[in-house]
């Protein structure tokens, strides 16, 4: 992105956050206009709060079809969605908010947004009630009770009496609030709110496998409206390799009207790389710099760049490994072996924000704290040893039953060349110290395959995607003993306790400390490696209007209801 148009961007995101409302448009000779968007993850879920619809690109595609009581803005931070209601804390000890949904909102098929909405999203993400398979319980897990007479516009979230949880106002944001009524007509249970506060596990059961997999997506399948139901500005129209993923204007959308009447989003998965060859695209979010230059109809840059020159804004996100907690990925000597012979230093150039080797988990580049810390951190693991390397195999094999030389499989959803390039250099920097490295991408590689297919997984933040929020929250969980975004299995009392006193802070004097308590013990055990900050290509072509570049995990499609064209 380029200085002058960077300034544009910073100045339009800056006074977004001060006005904290979505952007207003302007011309009603713009609607009925269309506009290609193209991102790098594959959308293969409704429900973006599973384990595979998080992890890839559904928020960015799905923001404005599913939005809820707050969205994640350009700079990562949580902007108030009046339009579906507001959240009041009305009590902090214990902490307590209510919930009021607008008494407009409705979802396409007709039926009101209601208080089971969230009862449904707080019992499937808060851990307490069985069978729910969700990425992660972050602020969810705090919930003591939720109070809502079945139907009614209004709920009372009570959390737990020693919860001081400070992103709140997070909760049961966009993607979240599936419908009820559709979860419990897929799950056979006319009564969600009823059953999920009483103790039939049978009827519970169905409901949380209802919401676990009864909203796949999928490119060829039908869209069922009676299923996928929006409660945003626009609705899935249709999903084909082909045509993308198609979304149109939610007739039944009770507040200002989207520009334009339709978009079509180009998940990996689709014909997205004909689609900017052929110049069909206009608006670009992916790793891959080049494609997203073609799109803005820049020059694209040299592949063997030296990124120490680039002037990248601070990324939230972190590109790291994520090694599996069983296999030869569960192995400390492995971990240690490879993070000695990696070139961390080399892959920062060649791909980093900035080409600034990152060494934290606790913080990215744009946190306030994260650069003077990463220096301190720097020192581990500063350059590829190849001899110490093969020392630590040596030790393995003698000391604790470790034999022959590892294997070390690396997956990632094929379609990357970033990703490609990192494993290889990777793999070339470890064969002499006899550890292989094997490239296990697939086009249809998800986290699930963490252990099984893939000792290791390449990811930016926590996700296949765009990712990252302005507090760190809830990335930094994946370390948190016992959440399912931990995927690595990693366990620390410590740990557990510093990103607990993250979350009830936002004081950089009181973080700090904490911090420095999750790096120094994750560098002894190493259950995920950082690499650099995540670089990302976000850029629209000059006949696009209003579109903001999104730093956080909503990506730049955080506000396409107000894209527009020109002419």
């Amino acid at each position: 992105m380029s200085g002058s148009r960077l300034r544009r961007v910073a100045a339009l995101a800056a006074a977004l956050a001060a006005a904290g409302t979505m952007l207003v448009a302007c011309g009603d000779d713009e609607k009925g206009s269309s506009i290609d968007y193209l991102i790098d993850a594959r959308v293969s879920d409704y429900n973006v709060n599973t384990p595979d619809g998080y992890a890839e690109g559904g928020l960015m595609a799905l923001t404005r079809v599913l939005p809820g009581f707050s969205f994640i803005g350009p700079d990562g931070q949580i902007v108030a969605d009046r339009d579906i209601g507001t959240a009041t804390l009305t009590e902090t000890s214990p902490m307590t908010v209510r919930y009021d949904f607008n008494r407009d909102a409705v979802y396409s098929d007709g039926r009101p947004m209601v208080c089971d909405d969230l009862v449904l999203a707080a019992s499937a993400l808060g851990g307490m009630t069985r069978g729910f398979d969700a990425a992660t319980r972050a602020g969810y897990r705090d919930i003591d009770k939720v109070d809502c007479r079945p139907g009614a516009k209004t709920a009372t979230v009570t959390f737990d009496k020693d919860s001081s949880y400070r992103e709140w106002r997070a909760l049961f944001g966009a993607g979240t609030l599936l419908p009820a009524h559709v979860v419990g007509r897929l799950a056979g249970v006319p009564d969600v709110v009823g059953t999920l506060n009483g103790k039939n596990r049978r009827a519970i059961a169905k409901i949380a496998d209802a919401w676990n997999t009864g909203f796949a997506l999928k490119p060829g399948d039908e869209i069922d409206p009676e299923k996928f139901v929006a409660s945003g500005p626009y609705r899935v129209e249709s999903y084909t390799t082909d045509r993308g993923l198609r979304l149109v204007a939610n007739e039944k959308w009770w507040g200002q009207k989207p520009v334009l009447g339709d978009v079509t989003v180009w998940p990996l998965g689709t014909d997205g790389a004909k689609a900017v060859e052929d110049g069909v695209v206009d608006v670009a979010d992916t790793a891959d710099v080049a494609e997203a230059d073609k799109v803005a109809g820049n020059e694209a840059a040299p592949t063997d760049t030296d990124r120490s020159a680039a002037r990248d804004v601070r990324p939230l996100a972190v590109t790291n490994l994520v090694f599996a907690r069983t296999g030869t990925g569960s192995d400390v000597k492995v971990r240690q072996a490879l993070a000695t012979c990696m070139p961390r230093s080399r892959l920062a150039r060649d791909h980093g924000s900035n080409g600034i080797v990152w060494s934290l988990r606790s913080a990215g580049p744009a946190d306030s704290l994260g650069p003077s810390l990463n220096v301190q951190f720097g020192r581990r693991y500063p350059r590829s040893n190849v001899a110490r390397a093969r020392t630590l195999l040596e030790e393995r094999n003698s000391g604790d039953g470790g034999s022959g030389k590892p294997v070390v499989r690396i997956g990632y959803p094929a379609g990357s060349k970033t990703s490609a390039a990192v494993v290889k250099s990777i793999s070339d920097a470890c064969a002499p110290a006899g550890l292989t490295v094997k490239d296990v991408s697939s086009p249809d590689f998800s986290v699930t395959d963490l252990g099984k297919g893939a000792d290791a997984l390449l990811s930016s933040g926590d996700t296949f995607a765009a990712s990252g929020t302005a507090s760190g929250i809830p990335a930094v969980y994946a370390l948190y003993p016992g959440d399912p975004l931990n995927l690595s299995g990693y366990r620390n009392g410590a740990v557990g306790k510093a990103i607990t006193g993250l979350s009830e802070t936002a004081s950089d004097s009181a973080r700090l400390p904490l911090l420095r308590t999750i790096d120094t013990q994750a560098w002894d055990q190493l259950p995920t490696i950082p690499l650099y900050g995540a670089v990302r290509g976000r850029e629209a072509s000059d006949a696009v209007q209003r579109v903001v570049p999104g730093m956080g995990r909503s990506g730049t499609g955080w506000n396409m209801d107000r894209w527009g064209v020109t002419g």
